[in-house]
């Protein structure tokens, strides 16, 4: 006999806020002008046969506040690194020196600014879908629970709406961390 499904409300809202810090992360690797190490975090590089956060295969450092300066462990990832750096959407064109690929971060004109903020609004976009398909996956075992008359149809009516209020205040909170973000790109 299959084990009945649990609704836990709580475990929603933490896979909700998860999502939520995620976007966070990412909206913070979006800098406005100076260089920073987590500028690269978002950056995953194909090594080894899977793809590989750039930390686990370099060392990336600030050498001054325009500029970023990435160490890459092994010779034969230099390539897979730079393809990486390039792709990622963040519209840094490193140059490669041996083992070391160095990066200058561009003044943010306002083309560049604009691009910015696209970066962020897909990230957002994310967020929310993440955000969506938490709730889909409460609501859906709400609506098993039913099937099963393990609940009422009262009791799953009230935890449906809580979860839709659990929802509604998560996007309001990944709309508040874009807006944010988007007048600190904006900012001249």
């Amino acid at each position: 006999m299959a084990q009945q499904p649990i609704f836990d409300l709580a475990d929603l809202k933490r896979r909700m806020q998860g999502a939520i810090q995620t976007l966070r992360h990412e909206l913070g690797g979006l800098r406005t002008g100076r260089a920073t190490a987590s500028l690269l975090e978002p950056v995953y590089v194909e090594a080894y046969g899977q793809r590989t956060p750039l930390i686990q295969v370099a060392t990336i450092s600030v050498p001054e506040p325009r500029a970023l300066s990435v160490q890459v462990w092994d010779k034969s990832m230099v390539a897979a690194v730079d393809k990486a750096i390039r792709d990622a959407n963040l519209g840094l064109s490193p140059t490669i020196e041996g083992q070391i690929l160095r990066i200058r971060i561009p003044e943010l004109n306002e083309q560049r600014r604009k691009e910015m903020v696209k970066v962020a609004h897909k990230y957002t976009e994310d967020a929310r879908i993440a955000v969506r398909r938490v709730r889909r996956d409460g609501i859906d075992v709400l609506k098993k629970l039913l099937k099963d008359h393990a609940i009422s149809e009262d009791d799953q009516k009230r935890d449906e709406a809580d979860v839709q209020k659990a929802t509604d205040q998560a996007i309001r909170d990944i709309d508040l961390s874009l807006a944010s973000k988007e007048k600190e790109i904006m900012q001249v």
